[in-house]
């Protein structure tokens, strides 16, 4: 609210139009000034309008001033009471203040100068008081913008928190995973490892490393491009993995060589697994360009058995020298046990 440009209007409420035209003439330039000769009157006005200052006379023809001014009290609060009158007795004046709780009290005969001061003052208290109701809204109205918009951020940035997490996972699996075949690539199937046998170190038991190689797999590259090498890798990558337990784990080290982590394994058991695995790439095939292609795989595994305290590494080089000595042959498997 503009205080310097508004205009608070004024309900003047007496029984003598001569007294309304006094006033009129005197309150018009400061004021938008109405007029009511009774109560009855006075009530039709205030229901078609809102009124800033309503300055009503004590002696009215239907009924008493003060009966107007309770019922504005109630019925108009933000309206500002000022009484006007020349029979003022005590019983009265305590009335006005107590029962209808007026903000101003002014005599007849009155000086023009005195009354435009007392409702100058009241105007400006007016306004003030709704200049400071508009600022306090208007803070109100700030602070709940801005608690949505710290609400409505906060629940962006949880969503691009998650965005970005779920993309994080994403790349750690990538980074984890063979891009061709989509098992653990070297390095996720040799931390595996590392953490069976760091494992094995609290609560011994058997472990079997084992490594997977595809047999003349230059040949498929020279017979059907590098495209049907990919898809004999692939194919070869699901047929291990369908071949392992649900407690093995198996991945890409690296071109046509796969490794298999055992955990609980021994040597009878990694005797069956490696078989396994040897017979069913050697029964399954697949095609590519319209040609059927099968394969075999030599396979090496190295167990520590429960009393072993060799490390991973060891275990590792072990299985790497039996799948050398088993390609020697091809399309069989070769086991090493370490411990008792």
């Amino acid at each position: 609210m503009n205080v310097t440009r508004y205009k608070c209007s004024v309900l003047v409420v007496d029984d003598d139009p001569g007294v309304l035209a006094i006033l009129n003439s005197q309150l018009a330039a400061d004021f938008e000034v109405f007029s009511a000769c009774s109560v009855e009157h006075a009530r039709s006005q205030l229901a078609k309008r809102s009124i800033d200052i309503l300055l009503t006379d004590l002696s009215l023809p239907d009924e008493s001033g003060l009966s107007l001014l309770d019922w504005v009290r109630r019925h108009s609060p933000r309206t500002y009471r000022v009484l006007l009158t020349g029979t003022v007795r005590l019983e009265d004046t305590v009335d006005a203040i107590n029962q209808t709780q007026i903000h101003r009290l002014v005599l007849k005969p009155w000086r023009c100068e005195d009354l435009l001061q007392t409702l100058r003052a009241t105007s400006r208290a007016l306004l003030l008081e709704r200049s400071h109701e508009q600022l306090l809204d208007e803070m109100r109205r700030l602070n709940l913008e801005l608690e949505q918009r710290v609400v409505d951020r906060t629940r962006a940035l949880e969503t691009a928190l998650g965005q970005l997490q779920q993309k994080n996972g994403i790349l750690e699996k990538m980074a984890m995973s063979d891009a061709l075949t989509g098992l653990p690539n070297r390095r996720s199937i040799e931390l595996i490892a590392k953490k069976e046998f760091a494992r094995r170190l609290r609560s011994p038991g058997p472990v079997a490393i084992g490594l997977v190689d595809a047999d003349h797999f230059k040949d498929i590259n020279t017979n059907h491009t590098l495209s049907g090498g990919d898809h004999v890798l692939t194919w070869l990558g699901q047929v291990l993995n369908e071949s392992v337990r649900g407690t093995d784990s198996l991945g890409r080290v690296g071109g046509e060589e796969f490794m298999v982590v055992a955990a609980s394994t021994d040597t009878a058991g990694a005797e069956v697994l490696a078989e396994r695995l040897r017979a069913n790439v050697a029964r399954d095939s697949t095609s590519f360009g319209g040609n059927e292609i099968r394969m075999t795989v030599s396979v090496g595994f190295a167990v520590a058995l429960s009393g072993s305290v060799t490390p991973y590494d060891v275990i590792r080089e072990h299985a790497a020298s039996a799948l050398k000595e088993a390609k020697l042959t091809r399309n069989c498997c070769v086991i090493r046990t370490f411990g008792t």
